[in-house]
């Protein structure tokens, strides 16, 4: 044997798993070359088996020179076959992703979804709306680029839609040769600094993950990529859409587990980020992030339904301040009311403001030299609300404390709250009014015109809402763009989405209905009716006003939450009471042909049995005077007092009592304990978290009136006039809109967004840092390290018992040699050949060195 140092000797007793290492450590040292290009099949076959450890302490200790061209056959394999321990390996030892994926690469991984899955139908949809087909087997469409915008777009709107990018136009196929012009999402030519930070094939992969559901290699990605908080959010919504689509249960609760992963990990690192700096982490939140369509992490949170996210004090901090604007949040209400009302008041110690207006001013001017990269507004623009809560520069330069006060008092999205709140009491006032009193067959008076105007400034501000992009579309992409960009379908479908904003339409509608049945003769009375009816919506809106308060917005969560227990409780109960009413009404008075009555007494009489109202003289024909009523055959009874002349059977009456019986006992015991027991249930399960519901309808209700004028109805009509007259001298000058369009939003530098991006990277680290460190430490972690150091030590002894069993077998071997040789010794003292007198004695022991 000439190559002894190549052979392997293996037990059969180590197991299967030892095997797999013998023959990878067997086929490593039969290489014996430093070249990595002999060690290719190797590092592949250990990805096929899952062993990091092995091609770690084998393939990966310093004496082989790996690159990178070298490992991307067994990336390409770690990725496919979700290795993501291996994935970590070959990037951490210099694999560039920049060259390793290219449009064929990612083609290639988007091939691996199973065919019946959600993404591949999702990826056939986009391919065949764009016009061309997904790739299938044939080898000559192998290397067709997905068309994964087109999916993100399907799932998510424009949310997510890339600007500039070949594959938007349907053409998967253009400019293919440029690997850094093919990327699938990549944020517009002006801001394009994930791709200048280089993390653009992080943010391909990241998704590539999401989509097919690869929950520990989105969880890699996200820690390796940038925009770590805007990614956690954005990575909940997408899988949350995707749950909802799911058809397999599994895949669905799969997804829904990893989204929860995703918002703790959101709402864990900006809390690390609000602790270290409070000013950044508000910088964070309102800041833009290209890579979503240019959302921010409230809008991207709010769209996921993140409502822990909203509960942080980092959160409610921001919008305690954006609600107060630049007044201190200590300001009493009554002092607002009276300030609204008495306007002088203003320019008293009743207001107070967080800082003095020369100190308010300075700071605005520092942060519009630090944030706002895009220039001041110009002074031509309206002075509503700013960014961040501030005015711009020149709105502040040279103008007079009275004047800050006074602007920064109107412009606080708490002033327009209450101003609105007045305004809409006066407003259901004069309804109740002109319904009472004042609306008479004659022409209009005063009050009502009154009405009616202001009905038409309510329904111009539903209108400034819903085509000037409301609280900003996701959507909106580019530095500063105008709501008009905006797609209309897109801006209505944002404000329909709004339970209160659908509650103003049928409000306004009905009130539109009633004015003109009214103004139509012959109409007027079933004007007055839909008039009445549209007041008990304009009253219910009011609930709208309430979410703000602490203690009252908790307990409209709770009341819509059980709402839908009732629609489900009139659900049984309607089977249950047309079963009983129709059968009763039969039994009773077949001969009976007047609708209207009979439908009243199979739907309303019953509903009055269960609230105790039980007419048994028109149901009991012991209690009636029987008489031949009927010239119908049988025998028939008169109900007394109102019901003379309907005649009652008295066929099988004691059936009739026997079903109002049972009709009772399943009614007023069965079913309102069920419903009892349903608002129990729903009263537990969100009274725990209906300080979260309340913090998120916060947000909305802020986000609301931070956009709003000033001025409340009627006097807003003022507002929307200039502002139309804004929006045409923008138009025919062809000027840019305001940025000031664009509320709950920062307009960073490149300078300032690298810096921000920067921190909040150096943030994530020192979170993902303390959270191993956590980890480490845990209950869990350490019986895993006893459990390993026990198995560890039982290998031992299992070593050792081998060695004691050998032992134990060349002692017994030794004393049976003993035995043998005392019988040679014996056999040869009693022969004749020996001389006699015995062996000579043992010379002693001689003295020691």
């Amino acid at each position: 044997m000439t190559r002894k140092e190549l052979l392997t000797v293996y037990s059969s007793e180590d197991g299967p798993e030892e095997f797999e290492t013998i023959v990878l450590r067997a086929l490593v040292k039969a290489c014996g070359s430093s070249e990595a290009s002999a060690y290719l099949d190797e590092l592949r076959l250990a990805v096929a088996w899952n062993r990091v450890d092995i091609a770690q302490s084998e393939l990966f200790r310093g004496d082989i020179q790996w690159r990178s061209v070298h490992l991307e056959a067994s990336l390409m394999d770690a990725l496919l076959n979700d290795r993501p321990e291996f994935v970590r390996l070959l990037i951490s030892h210099g694999l560039s992703l920049s060259h390793f994926l290219t449009p064929t690469c990612l083609a290639q991984l988007y091939s691996a979804a199973p065919p019946n899955s959600l993404i591949r139908s999702l990826l056939d949809q986009a391919s065949q709306g764009a016009g061309t087909k997904y790739p299938t087997l044939k080898r000559s469409e192998e290397h067709r680029t997905p068309n994964v915008g087109q999916v993100l777009l399907m799932l998510l709107g424009e949310m997510c839609a890339p600007r500039d990018h070949a594959w938007v136009s349907g053409d998967p196929h253009q400019d293919q040769g440029c690997v850094e012009s093919t990327r699938l999402l990549r944020a517009t030519s002006e801001l394009m600094l994930d791709a200048v930070l280089g993390q653009t094939p992080w943010s391909d992969l990241f998704l590539w993950a999401l989509l097919l559901n690869r929950a520990q290699m989105a969880l890699y990605f996200w820690e390796i990529g940038s925009n770590a908080v805007a990614s956690a959010l954005g990575a909940c919504l997408l899988l949350r859409v995707l749950a909802r689509l799911e058809s397999e249960a599994e895949e669905a609760a799969r997804r829904k587990d990893l989204a929860a992963k995703f918002e703790g990990l959101g709402v864990d690192l900006f809390g690390e980020c609000y602790r270290n700096s409070e000013d950044r982490a508000a910088r964070l939140l309102l800041r833009r992030c290209p890579f979503w369509g240019n959302a921010t992490c409230l809008q991207l949170a709010m769209q996921a339904d993140a409502r822990a996210f909203f509960a942080q004090d980092g959160v409610q901090s921001l919008l305690t301040q954006k609600w107060w604007g630049e007044m201190d949040s200590t300001t009493p209400i009554w002092a607002l009311v009276l300030a609204f009302f008495c306007p002088p008041l203003i320019y008293t110690n009743l207001i107070t403001f967080r800082k003095s207006e020369e100190e308010s001013t300075q700071k605005a001017l520092d942060m519009d030299r630090a944030l706002n990269g895009e220039g001041p507004v110009r002074p031509g623009d309206p002075l509503e609300k700013m960014p961040l809560g501030v005015m711009s520069q020149p709105s502040h330069r040279g103008c007079s404390p009275h004047l800050c006060r006074w602007t920064q008092f109107w412009g606080a999205p708490v002033t327009a709250f209450m101003g609105n709140v007045v305004s809409y009491l006066l407003f259901l006032l004069l309804f109740a009014r002109v319904l009472l009193i004042d609306f008479q067959p004659t022409s209009p008076g005063a009050l009502e015109l009154l009405l009616y105007f202001w009905a038409f400034t309510l329904l111009c501000e539903e209108f400034r809402q819903s085509l000037g992009g409301g609280w900003g579309s996701l959507a909106t992409g580019g530095p500063g763009p105008a709501p008009c960009q905006t797609p209309l379908r897109r801006r209505l479908h944002l404000y329909l989405a709004d339970t209160w904003n659908q509650c103003d339409l049928v409000a306004l509608t009905c009130f539109l209905v009633g004015v003109g049945c009214r103004l139509t003769p012959g109409l007027y009375e079933l004007g007055r009716t839909v008039l009445c009816l549209d007041f008990m919506v304009f009253t219910l809106r009011l609930l709208h006003i309430f979410t703000v308060n602490k203690q009252l917005g908790p307990k409209i969560v709770i009341v819509n939450k059980m709402m839908k227990d009732v629609f489900f409780f009139l659900f049984f109960l309607g089977v249950w009471l047309v079963a009983y009413g129709v059968a009763t009404e039969g039994l009773l008075r077949p001969q009976d042909q007047d609708l209207p009555k009979i439908l009243r007494r199979v739907f309303y009489r019953p509903y009055l049995q269960i609230f105790g109202q039980i007419p048994q003289e028109d149901m009991d024909v012991a209690l009636m005077k029987h008489d031949n009523c009927s010239s119908e055959l049988g025998f028939w009874a008169r109900p007394s007092g109102p019901q003379a002349g309907s005649c009652v059977s008295l066929y099988a009456n004691w059936l009739v009592v026997l079903l109002l019986v049972i009709f009772l006992l399943v009614a007023n015991i069965l079913l309102v304990n069920l419903l009892i027991a349903m608002f129990s249930y729903t009263f537990g399960k969100v009274q725990g978290n209906s300080d979260l519901y309340w913090k998120a309808q916060r947000y909305s209700l802020i986000r609301e009136f931070h956009s709003r004028p000033a001025l409340a109805p009627p006097f807003i009509i003022i507002s929307h006039v200039r502002l139309l007259i804004q929006r045409l001298r923008r138009h025919r000058a062809r000027l840019p809109s305001s940025p000031d369009m664009q509320h709950f939003r920062v307009h960073l530098s490149k300078e300032a967004e690298r810096k921000l991006l920067t921190w909040e990277s150096v943030r994530k680290e020192n979170f993902l840092l303390a959270r191993a460190r956590n980890k480490r430490d845990s209950d869990s972690e350490r019986l895993k390290r006893t459990s390993q150091k026990v198995d560890t030590a039982l290998k031992q002894l299992r070593q050792i018992r081998e060695y004691e069993q050998r032992l134990k077998g060349l002692e017994q071997e030794v004393q049976y040699c003993s035995r043998v040789l005392g019988w040679v010794a014996e056999a040869l003292s009693h022969s004749a050949l020996l001389p006699p007198g015995g062996p000579p004695a043992p010379a002693p022991p001689g003295p020691k060195d």
